[in-house]
C-alpha cells in the first residue's frame, strides 16, 4: 500500500482541500506538517492513487511537496487511530462509527470515508460550537453540507424541519447515509450556491470558502426575507473580518467569533 502525500501553504489549504476532494472523493488524512504547512494524504495501490500532474494541478500555487511512502499492512488499522471522537463543549461527541458511543449528552456518528467534516477539522468544530450556544428552534438549513454534521447535530437538538444542501453527489450520498445512521430526519438536497437560490430558512449553517460566502453575502442584500442566524465557517482568521464586513452591509450583524488555529466561524444576527 502507498502513502501519497501532498503538502501545501495553510492560507490556501482549505481551497487546496476542495480540489483534492474532487480528485479523490473517499477522502483525505490531514496532518499539520508545520506552523505554516498542511499535509493531505491519500492511500491507496500504486494504480489507483490520483496521477502527479492532477494533484499539482489540484494544488497550483499553496503546493510545496509531494512525496510517496510505502506503509505496512495494517494501514487501514492505522487510518482508523487517526480518527478520533471529537468532544465539542462537553456537550456533543461526534466520532466515527468503529468508536463505541461518549458519555456527552449527544453522540452523533459520522463516517469520515465519505466526505470532508467529521467533527475533528477546526472549521467543523468551531461551527458546532457556535451552533451549540444558540437558541433552539425553527427551520435550519446546512449549507455545504459535506457529511452533514451539522444538520444532523442541528436535528439531534430540536431544530425542525432541517435541510441539507451541497452541489456535490458524493457528499449528498454521504449526508443521507450518515443522517439515517443517526436516526434523524433530515432532508438532502443537491444545490449549487453559484446558479441556484437558497432556500429561506431562521438558521443556516454555511462551512465553505471565503469567496462563496461572500458572493451569498450580496445576494442576500436583494433576498425578500434574512435568515434569524448565519453560522459561517471555512474561513482564515485573517478573512473574518472582511466577511464580517459584507454580511453587515446585508443586515446581518456579527454577535459572536470563535477562533482555534488559524481558522474562524462567525455568528451573524440579524
Amino acid at each position: 500500500m502507498i502513502r501519497l502525500a501532498v503538502r501545501v501553504r495553510r492560507e490556501q489549504a482549505e481551497v487546496v482541500l476542495a480540489e483534492l476532494l474532487e480528485l479523490v472523493p473517499d477522502g483525505v488524512e490531514e496532518v499539520a506538517a508545520a506552523d505554516d504547512l498542511v499535509e493531505y494524504g491519500v492511500y491507496g495501490a500504486p494504480g489507483e492513487l490520483p496521477a502527479l500532474p492532477d494533484l499539482q494541478a489540484a494544488a497550483g500555487g499553496a503546493l510545496v511537496e509531494i512525496s510517496t511512502a510505502q506503509v505496512d499492512d495494517d494501514w487501514g488499522e492505522r487510518w482508523r487511530a487517526f480518527h478520533r471522537p471529537a468532544v465539542i463543549a462537553g456537550t456533543l461527541t461526534v466520532r466515527p462509527p468503529w468508536e463505541p458511543p461518549g458519555s456527552t449528552p449527544l453522540d452523533v456518528v459520522i463516517d469520515p470515508g465519505q466526505a470532508f467534516g467529521t467533527g475533528a477539522h477546526a472549521t467543523t468544530r468551531l461551527c458546532l460550537e457556535l451552533l451549540l450556544a444558540i437558541p433552539v428552534g425553527g427551520s435550519f438549513l446546512d449549507l455545504g453540507c459535506g457529511s452533514a454534521v451539522l444538520a444532523i447535530v442541528a436535528a439531534r437538538l430540536g431544530f425542525a424541519p432541517v435541510l441539507a444542501v451541497d452541489n456535490d453527489p458524493a457528499a449528498a450520498a454521504s449526508a443521507r447515509a450518515n443522517a439515517a445512521a443517526n436516526g434523524v430526519d433530515v432532508e438532502v438536497r443537491r444545490l449549487d450556491l453559484r446558479s441556484q437560490q437558497v432556500p429561506a430558512v431562521s438558521t443556516v449553517a454555511a462551512n465553505l470558502l471565503a469567496p462563496l460566502l461572500e458572493r451569498w453575502a450580496g445576494d442576500l442584500a436583494a433576498a425578500p426575507s434574512l435568515p434569524r442566524r448565519i453560522i459561517a465557517g471555512g474561513l482564515l482568521a485573517c478573512e473574518a473580518d472582511s466577511i464580517a464586513a459584507v454580511f453587515a452591509e446585508s443586515g446581518l450583524r456579527e454577535s459572536d467569533r470563535r477562533e482555534h488555529g488559524g481558522w474562524a466561524a462567525l455568528l451573524l444576527c440579524s
